[in-house]
């Protein structure tokens, strides 16, 4: 599984809940894009997370 490059953001597991209370284990999965990002050793094609490209926390590569 993948992380995010700027974060570490990575799976987590939680529970489904049901209306009669009935737990069952679920995923949850961040939303990672492939992209090509520019780092101080120049470009680089990493997995980011949607939240960390909006917040302009990476530099995309044209």
């Amino acid at each position: 599984m993948a992380t995010c490059y700027v974060c570490k953001k990575k799976k987590t597991i939680g529970n489904n809940v049901s209306h009669a209370n009935n737990r069952t284990k679920r995923i949850i999965m961040p939303n990672l894009q492939r992209i090509k990002i520019l780092t101080n050793k120049g470009i680089k094609r990493t997995y980011v997370c949607t939240r960390c490209i909006r917040s302009n926390k990476v530099m995309k590569a044209a």
